[in-house]
């Protein structure tokens, strides 16, 4: 039996998730450590407006309570936050949770907040997750600030997935509130380097070098940068590039695709759920953000055994290391990373000892077990106070 009243001892916990359900990093984080602690005996109940993904079938222990956003002529948007905070009131009222653990400051923390005064300050402890845009780009917007603010230091929990985005979360909000350093995860026996023939051989792939980049295509990603480096790269070696995702610059980088004669070489995948067998055919992952704050994608690359050519910003040097399993190179450094990856498709050897290297570090430093544990224990931590 857990022990509600002090969170000690090796009890099963009530716990619920707060996320956003699409396709991103804290979304898949959300899932795949919701997915874990359950199958540790854990109960875990998802509050969101959609099932997130990667939970695509019915899993013992994990509960899935939809938050409905009514219309009314009233309002000019749907009041999302206020449903969610009802909501969550609701499940936490009916199914006794000890925690609820909010990803993103707003509006899941703040809703979370909320539905504690609706119920009673005691009823549940919060813990926040900071995945990056809540305090890049929302937390830039002034009308965020003070609700982000809020939701920061009334959490009993806060943890960030970089060391970059905790001093970025320190500097720009200057809380005193300890920050907990939780890094993404993978699970290295799904993301793994096995051959994917039949993936091959149906997009096309066999005997081609195979360049891959994945995203939600918005500009922060910079798309175009993906698509002038493969262009030259095209130039030189007979490759293909597999373009995952969607989102607001795909019909841009249609259009440059069609400009630069490369369009029936570059394969538009759109939302993929399977990426495990797609990450296993590439060659190279390209990632020239204008900003990440971890980059879990990335992370995946690596363990595929799938080098990474990336930009040196955010939290990507901290797992990334250059020229040891990838290459890091300064913003719309399109050269830089066209040359690196010439070099790496033109010598399998290097490319193999990169990958392999790159495996290594993901899992012994991201691994999945370890870093949920990490998740649990803090758990535990935060329940005994």
């Amino acid at each position: 039996m857990r022990d509600k009243a002090s969170g000690k001892g090796k009890g099963f916990l009530n716990i619920g998730i707060s996320c956003c359900p699409t396709y991103g990093g804290s979304g898949v984080i959300a899932a795949e450590l919701g997915l874990e602690l359950a199958r540790r005996g854990h109960y875990v109940h998802f509050v969101s407006y959609a099932v997130p993904i990667r939970l695509t079938h019915p899993i013992p222990r994990i509960f899935f309570h939809k938050v409905e956003v009514p219309t009314y002529p009233l309002f000019e948007y749907p009041p999302y936050s206020l449903t969610l905070a009802s909501k969550i009131a609701e499940v936490v009222n009916c199914n006794k949770l000890d925690l609820l653990h909010a990803h993103y400051a707003i509006p899941h923390a703040a809703s979370a907040l909320l539905a504690r005064l609706i119920l009673g300050e005691d009823r549940f402890k919060l813990i926040t997750t900071l995945h990056g845009t809540d305090i890049t780009l929302v937390g830039n917007q002034p009308a965020f600030k003070l609700i982000i603010n809020f939701s920061l230091t009334r959490s009993e929990g806060l943890t960030a997935v970089s060391q970059y985005l905790k001093e970025r979360t320190l500097k720009d909000f200057g809380i005193k509130k300890e920050i907990r350093i939780i890094p993404n995860f993978v699970d290295g026996n799904k993301f793994s380097p096995a051959n994917s023939p039949d993936m091959i051989s149906k997009l096309g792939l066999k005997g081609k070098k195979v360049l891959c980049h994945i995203s939600n295509f918005r500009p922060v990603k910079r798309i175009t940068d993906v698509i002038e480096v493969f262009y030259r790269v095209h130039k030189k070696i007979e490759s293909r590039l597999l373009l995952i995702g969607d989102g607001p610059e795909r019909a841009k980088a249609e259009q440059l695709c069609h400009q630069r004669g490369i369009y029936k070489d570059t394969l538009f995948l759109g939302k993929q759920d399977s990426l495990e067998e797609l990450l296993s055919c590439a060659d190279i992952l390209l990632l020239p953000s204008e900003t990440e704050s971890f980059g879990l994608v990335a992370l995946e690359a690596l363990s595929c055994q799938v080098p990474v050519i990336a930009t040196r910003v955010g939290g990507i040097p901290e797992f990334i290391k250059d020229k040891e399993t990838g290459y890091l190179f300064p913003l719309g450094d399109v050269e830089g990373m066209t040359q690196a990856a010439l070099e790496l498709l033109r010598d399998d050897s290097k490319r193999e000892i990169m990958g392999k290297m790159g495996r290594k570090i993901a899992l012994q430093r991201y691994g999945k077990d370890k870093v949920v544990n990490m998740y649990e224990d803090y758990y535990r931590e935060i329940l005994s106070d």
